[in-house]
């Protein structure tokens, strides 16, 4: 099923996306609708696991698939995936993990959502300098900016690949290349591009996210990347009887960490989560994670001019097209938008509210590849 044949086939869209059915999704940057085949595809998994032992239905072969499909996703080695969960519990165990010495600081954007401030903030009681970026505008980080904010004490700097609210979408390559170049660790929040647009860690050492934006899969599902050669480096905060050997469930007198980015995952598994997570993977490498990003920035390109020919500021609007993602915020300098965006969710039009640290409002669509121009047009009359 190609972009263009769903988008064709009107019955063919509502079948494999039921949300369209009766609403305008466009908010997919925040927590996304489920498609047909993971709404299913979990839910027959429910009907068996009523029948027994839920887990012996789909352990280990799912662990083994969720990991295949994440790699192919990442362009990395099925055992640098950890099956975590959610990005906030990703960042935390790769901060909580690494070793600082004394002297080290780290380099953050403090405009970032808290996700990927807070565990980095907290290693300022480990005597670590906390280092907060500075840039020319909300989420514009260009390669140049950390080039110039590390230095030779630099441990590790931590970056979204895309901005939550601005959109902008960060040359994570070449910012990585020249990290690597320096000995720093680089970690990314994929979160908000992982499966909207192609995401591979090549030049990253550490990468979280959650399914449940841009992935299509359930809450609390995601994958965590930790670069092989660093995984013996990233001591797990966290140990329970899956990550640390235990034959036969038996404690044993010495800890040692099972290999590969398993050990990271220290007890049983959110099996429905994950169930979903391979479902919704093999939906978006089937589409072709190049194919929907090439969407993205076509609905982009209708969305833009259209706001700004309605009076209204768009993020991101000047920056380069390699900046651009599958996010559109607009505002008007001291409105207060929130009756305009309870306005569109009374029309059935689900778009976001997001707000900076100034006060200012912002309306955030985030169509994804299977929402139409008619739908787009839609949310636009109603502007």
């Amino acid at each position: 099923m190609s972009i263009a044949e769903l988008l064709a086939n009107e019955d063919l869209r509502k079948l494999e996306f039921p949300v369209t059915r009766d609403k305008v999704f466009l908010a997919h940057a925040g927590v996304c609708p489920l498609p047909r085949r993971v709404s299913e595809t979990i839910a027959e998994y429910a009907r068996t696991a009523a029948t027994g032992d839920q887990e012996k239905f789909v352990y280990p072969a799912i662990l083994e698939e969720g990991r295949k499909l994440g790699a192919r996703l990442l362009n990395c080695q099925p055992d640098e995936i950890a099956l975590v969960g959610p990005t906030s519990l990703g960042l935390s165990l790769i901060a909580s993990g690494v070793k600082f010495r004394k002297g080290d600081n780290i380099l953050i954007y403090f405009e970032d959502y808290p996700s990927n401030v807070y565990p980095w903030m907290a290693l300022a009681g480990q005597g670590v300098e906390v280092r907060l970026m500075n840039t020319r505008g909300l989420g514009a980080i260009r390669p140049a900016d950390v080039m110039g904010q590390v230095d030779e004490n630099t441990r590790l700097v931590a970056l979204a690949s895309c901005h939550f609210v601005s959109g902008y979408r960060i040359d994570y390559q070449a910012i990585g290349k020249y990290l690597r170049e320096r000995g720093i660790l680089f970690c990314l929040d994929g979160i908000q591009t992982s499966g909207a647009f192609p995401l591979t860690v090549e030049n990253v050492d550490f990468l979280a996210a959650d399914g449940h934006k841009w992935l299509l899969a359930p809450c609390g599902a995601g994958l965590m990347y930790v670069r092989r050669a660093l995984q013996e480096k990233l001591n797990p905060p966290i140990y329970g009887w899956n990550n640390v050997r235990c034959p036969d469930f038996i404690a044993q007198e010495q800890m040692v960490f099972h290999s590969g980015a398993r050990r990271y995952e220290p007890g049983a598994y959110n099996l429905f989560g994950l169930v979903g997570l391979v479902a919704a993977l093999e939906l978006i490498l089937e589409t072709g994670v190049a194919n929907i990003a090439q969407e993205l920035l076509r609905k982009r390109s209708l969305l833009v001019p259209a706001l700004e020919a309605k009076g209204y500021t768009v993020l991101s609007a000047d920056a380069p097209p390699e900046a651009w993602s599958g996010l559109v915020s607009f505002y008007r300098p001291g409105a207060d938008l929130a009756p305009l965006h309870q306005k569109l969710h009374a029309a059935g039009v689900f778009t976001s509210l997001r707000v900076d640290r100034k006060g200012q409002k912002y309306i955030r669509l985030s169509p994804h590849f299977y929402n139409s121009d008619t739908e787009l047009q839609r949310a636009l009359d109603l502007l």
